[in-house]
């Protein structure tokens, strides 16, 4: 549309020049010393107009040619970094389809003529890394600093990540520690040096890492969470040793992570494999007031206190809301056989064997009827038991007096059959 606009114009400005140049044709005189020269304005402007565009293209072409070399110069650069590019993109296309040896060279390839061979060599130091080829990983990741020395960062980022993923936590932590100091604020440093502290098991760093990991939104709420319940299962775990150990631990564990059911319960099975349950009962109780645990229940009936008849008040309290609850009721005929009173405790395992039979429910009322005398009906109670735990059901055994049969249906003689009488049976 503009050339079409700019061709009527060009040929109404023709027109309009003809019909004036018609009309008067112009005279010019030009005179120095005894030379004249006259003619008709037209054909003198027409004359310049042509020697002004001989001398423009004359100008032109000299002026090229003088800059030939310089131009030819830039073509050539032009030219190798196109290729560079080219090279860098199919290097990352190669990468991200599995072909790392491949995707080596070209990513190594024209690198000098690069506009960016810190990509180059990041890139370059993965191909190298899938490949197992971690000496030349090292070295991509050095040319890399040395490219862009401003870029420590992200040269030590990737570096550490891939430390990490060869298992070198040692050469990994070094790295963070000096990305650390170069970006104290940076979250994806936080990330790893998270990871690799779970991979070494080095809880007590990252719960030192806690509050910084909260406060920087590193993870997301309910991945925080997780991880703060782990790193304090495992520093329990860690500070279970000693008594003393494990109690100023646990009074250092913030209010709300203490009262969690998950980590009482481990704290409190530490502390009974310490031979201190008697610390733990008031715990155990004001947590079951709070919340209903079947693991806390049990575990309570095991606690061994001077006064054993508390326990009991205690736990039948539980049960006016809970009759229909076996574990209490378990916990209940232990805490019953402490006091005592073997007919509340013959009473409490039957009704929680009538609600869910479980393999120490009989287990417990076959002690209690074989302390009674009653030896059949501990005989039973242990068969149904060794049964249920099992999950088999129980096949009687053929008379003594029956005689084995081969597998050629032939009767073995006497001898024979009195030896595998007195020879243990092999599999």
């Amino acid at each position: 549309m503009r050339t079409l606009i700019a061709a009527f114009l060009a040929l109404f400005a023709a027109v309009a020049i003809t019909l004036l140049v018609k009309q008067d044709n112009g005279y010019i005189l030009i005179g120095y010393g005894h030379w004249t020269i006259e003619g008709s304005l037209a054909l003198f402007s027409l004359a310049m107009l042509a020697l002004f565009l001989v001398a423009y293209i004359a100008l032109r072409t000299a002026s090229r040619i003088w800059q030939m070399p310089e131009r030819v110069a830039e073509w050539r650069r032009k030219r190798r970094s196109f290729k560079a590019r080219q090279a860098l993109t199919r290097g990352l296309v190669e990468l991200a389809e599995g072909r790392w040896k491949v995707a080596e060279r070209h990513l190594t390839r024209n690198v000098a003529q690069s506009e960016t061979p810190l990509l180059n060599y990041l890139a370059a130091a993965r191909a190298a890394q899938l490949q197992g080829e971690h000496t030349r990983r090292d070295d991509y990741l050095h040319l890399a600093h040395e490219s862009m020395p401003s870029a420590d960062v992200a040269v030590g980022l990737t570096q550490a990540e891939l430390q990490l993923a060869h298992q070198q936590y040692e050469q990994a932590l070094a790295t963070l520690m000096h990305v650390r100091s170069l970006s104290p604020k940076h979250n994806y440093v936080l990330t790893l040096l998270k990871k690799l502290y779970e991979n070494l098991g080095e809880w007590k760093k990252l719960e030192e890492m806690l509050p910084e990991l909260k406060r920087r939104k590193v993870i997301n709420e309910s991945d925080y969470q997780e991880l703060e319940i782990r790193v304090y299962r495992e520093r329990l775990k860690q500070e279970s040793s000693t008594l003393e150990g494990l109690l100023q631990y646990w009074s250092r564990i913030p209010k709300g992570i203490r009262q969690l059911q998950e980590i009482l319960l481990e704290y409190c099975e530490y502390m009974m494999a310490l031979d201190a349950g008697s610390r733990i009962e008031p715990l155990i109780a004001a947590s079951l007031q709070r919340e209903w645990n079947s693991e806390l229940v049990n575990l309570y009936g095991l606690i061994e206190l001077a006064n054993p008849s508390h326990q009991l008040e205690m736990a039948e309290g539980w049960l006016k809301s809970r009759q229909e609850d076996s574990g209490l009721l378990l916990t209940l005929a232990r805490l019953s056989l402490k006091n005592k009173l073997w007919g509340k405790a013959r009473s409490y395992l039957e009704a929680s064997i009538g609600i869910s039979a479980t393999p120490e429910s009989y287990q417990q009322l076959g002690l209690l009827l074989e302390r009674l005398g009653e030896d059949d009906g501990a005989l039973r109670c242990f068969r149904a038991g060794l049964a249920l735990q099992h999950a088999e059901p129980q096949r009687s055994l053929p008379p003594i007096g029956s005689r084995p049969v081969l597998s050629n249906k032939s009767v073995v003689d006497d001898a024979a059959y009195s030896e595998s009488l007195n020879t243990p049976a092999r599999s």
